[in-house]
């Protein structure tokens, strides 16, 4: 399989993003690997998908649809998964661009016949125009991209992140699809985690299985002035906490929690050492990246312990969706012992 036809799925909800989304589609079609087809999964939307149907009518490579299943992006990447045709399904956000040779660095990757996910880089745009100097890099996966403390290269890894990842299909015969119930729901829930489920779910499925991130499969990720503010780094690090105890419950704490405990224990200090002197050194945003580490993960702890007693409680849920046909069970939280 050393070149696989690639389907690319964008997953969309709302007309903000407008250009966002064509210009995501237009990184797509200058791809150095061709892709198959593209697909724009409409998440209950109908005004945005007579739009983009309008928009793309003429167009052969691109595919307009609504998602089939409920509201959220786990259901979207599902719809987009089961219409597909590719042996590789690769996934982007809708306000993100793709370097030209982001396909061809997924395509690479999946020459071994056992690797059955490969992911990439993503590099944050930020609105202002530059990084807050308070922010933290190592807490960059709050606006969904990259963040300082994964390792450089084309490494082995647990779970790739969703906005910038492909999977061979027959991953998903195997593990069945993102779980819904999880994830976000546009803007209202910050949720995450539904990829590091799945790809827990992947490895126990198949534990020949092989993960790998390749930062050399780049994409520019929009990050709105919104979401430069310590509140919304506060809410989506509590967020993560939430979403944390679901998986945690679902695929036990050893695994749900294993590259967190490396990064809690590692990573984090070293940031935190990294602000102080800084501070003491007189150098801008030194103490605030600092305490932002501190209080990212204080919030991020409550965020677990509650939803761990929501997840004994029985209050969060989960569906583990087949597709095309696979023979996994759809359950819930209480049903199958835990998830996040």
């Amino acid at each position: 399989m050393s070149d696989p036809d690639i389907s690319v799925v964008i997953c969309v909800y709302t007309e903000d993003r407008w250009e966002d989304i064509l210009a995501a589609v237009s990184s797509v079609r200058a791809q150095s690997h061709p892709a198959l087809e593209t697909l724009l999964v409409v998440d209950h939307n109908p005004a945005l998908l007579d739009r983009l149907a309008k928009e793309y009518k003429e167009t052969d490579e691109v595919r307009v649809l609504a998602n089939a299943g409920p509201r959220g992006l786990s259901a979207g990447r599902n719809t987009g998964i089961a219409a597909s045709g590719g042996e590789v399904i690769a996934f982007l956000d809708d306000d993100a661009v793709a370097e030209r040779d982001w396909l061809r660095r997924f395509a690479e990757g999946f020459a071994d016949p056992r690797v059955m996910a490969v992911g990439g880089r993503t590099m944050p745009i930020w609105a202002s125009g530059r990084r807050p100097a308070w922010f933290p890099a190592e807490f960059d996966w709050v606006v969904g991209c990259t963040y300082l403390g994964l390792p450089p290269g084309r490494v082995r890894v647990r779970n790739v992140l969703g906005g910038n990842a492909s999977f061979r299909r027959t991953a998903f015969d195997a593990a069945g699809g993102f779980a819904t119930g999880i994830g976000r729901d546009g803007d209202k829930r910050p949720l995450g985690c539904e990829e590091t489920e799945l790809c827990i779910r992947l490895t126990r499925a198949r534990p020949d299985a092989i993960l790998l991130i390749d930062d050399r499969a780049v994409i520019h990720h929009r990050v709105p002035e919104a979401r430069e503010h310590f509140g919304y780094f506060r809410t989506r690090a509590y967020a993560e906490g939430l979403s944390k105890a679901l998986v945690a419950r679902s695929v036990g704490a050893d695994k749900g929690l294993e590259s967190e405990r490396r990064y809690a224990t590692r990573v984090l200090p070293a940031g935190v050492a990294r602000g102080l002197r800084d501070a003491v050194l007189a150098r801008p945003g030194g103490a605030g990246r600092a305490g932002a580490i501190v209080a990212g993960v204080l919030t991020a702890a409550g965020g677990y312990v509650v939803g761990s007693v929501r997840a004994r409680r029985g209050d969060a849920t989960f569906s583990v969706v087949e597709i095309e046909g696979t023979s996994h069970e759809r359950g819930d939280s209480r049903e199958r012992g835990g998830l996040s």
